[in-house]
């Protein structure tokens, strides 16, 4: 790799920004490319929640590396919402990893306790507590406007000399000595190494490089809650599901007298074409979002339905990202796709491992991360 080498960024949603940003930061020359606008993919239709009330514990030093970023940024202008978050359980194993979950982030400084089920209306006074252990609270866990922090990671990219060109869709692709000459609906760009950050569209940009990259582009459907009135407390961010198990229920606040509700769980028998997919939220969605409301917080005041949404999840087998190299032959193209649901609280740490990845040839800034490489034994069919 030359001293200052040009780096060609594919997408500008969460993961190519902060691709880019690690890159331009260590010196790298920069040049990102986006077929439509900036956040114009999965990354502005999700609803930002950044939280770390997991289980696994490399799952939670990865968001201890986003987290310090997104604090950085805080302090240099960009909106975090601190709402909390609130992860529910319906068992006394889910609990036990939950304490142990309490006990991993506090050795890595960061704040969260067990919530009882008689102490859950401390939180939030409308839930049900009926079938469930207790929680997993977050006080320091919040939201962000995605469309928001990428602009606003643009602005930093473009302060520190990177270019960013938005309708430049790639559409070939030839291998020259040392780099590659990319193919763009406005002309070529000559590249010395490309990170593929296409969310949804990675398979298909991979595939102009000759790769197989199995993302499987899942729906996921969001919607508004509007209330008669605010409701004198800020709801927290409140999931149901632990691990794969739950309802996949998940709601948080947005504004005083409105929530954001998502059912986590999707019914999908094929991959969604990203260039042509139902956008829109489904009617029988809001029904089965209203029964799963009506049971978790029965008595919020006039609460009704309005405008939902869909976007979409770049999911991989193993439901973990990939970043890193697909063709070990072939060091100069990386990948930084297939984050899931988890894209927005990841993309910090992920920019940071895709830049290693670029100017050193390993992840050697986080612990571990070589695993998210997306390996012969990773990079498979599934769903």
């Amino acid at each position: 790799m030359t001293v200052s080498p040009h780096v060609v960024v594919i997408g500008a949603g969460t993961l190519g920004m902060c691709t880019a940003l690690n890159l331009v930061e260590q010196g790298a020359r920069v040049t990102v490319l986006e077929a439509q606008s900036i956040a114009s993919g999965s990354s502005g239709r999700s609803v930002g929640v950044v939280g770390s009330q997991l289980t696994d514990p490399f799952e939670i030093m990865l968001r201890v590396h986003s987290l310090r970023r997104f604090r950085q940024w805080e302090g240099e202008g960009l909106r975090f919402n601190h709402i909390g978050y609130l992860r529910l359980a319906r068992t006394k194993a889910q609990m036990a990893l939950f304490a142990r979950s309490v006990e991993i982030q506090a050795e890595a400084g960061l704040r969260s306790r067990l919530v009882g089920a008689n102490e859950l209306r401390d939180l939030v006074p409308h839930i049900n507590p009926d079938g469930l252990e207790g929680g997993l609270f977050g006080p320091d866990n919040g939201f962000l406007d995605p469309h928001e922090m990428c602009n606003f990671l643009a602005g930093i990219v473009r302060a520190k000399g990177g270019e960013i060109r938005q309708y430049r869709k790639l559409l070939g692709v030839e291998r020259r000595p040392g780099g590659y000459r990319l193919e763009s609906s406005h002309g070529p760009v000559d590249a010395d190494a490309v990170v593929n950050a296409g969310g949804a569209w990675a398979p298909q940009v991979a595939a102009l490089f000759g790769q197989r990259l199995h993302i499987w582009p899942e729906r996921h459907e969001a919607v508004v809650i509007h209330l008669d009135a605010p409701l004198g407390y800020t709801m927290p961010m409140v999931m149901d599901l632990v691990d794969g198990e739950g309802s996949g229920l998940n709601f948080r606040h947005e504004k005083p007298g409105e929530l954001i509700a998502e059912i986590h769980k999707v019914k999908s028998i094929a991959p969604e074409d990203p260039d042509n997919y139902n956008d829109q939220c489904e009617e029988q969605s809001k029904v089965d979002l209203a029964e799963l409301l009506l049971e978790r917080v029965p008595d919020l005041p006039g609460a009704r339905l309005g405008r939902g949404w869909a976007g979409l999840y770049p999911v991989t087998a193993d439901h973990r990202p990939f970043v890193g190299l697909i063709d070990p032959s072939e060091p100069t193209l990386i990948t930084a796709a297939g984050a899931g649901g988890y894209g927005i609280q990841l993309a910090p740490v992920i920019g940071q491992i895709a830049a290693d990845w670029v100017l050193h040839g390993a992840p050697v800034s986080v612990p571990g991360s070589q695993s998210l490489a997306p390996s012969a034994e990773r990079n498979v069919p599934g769903h």
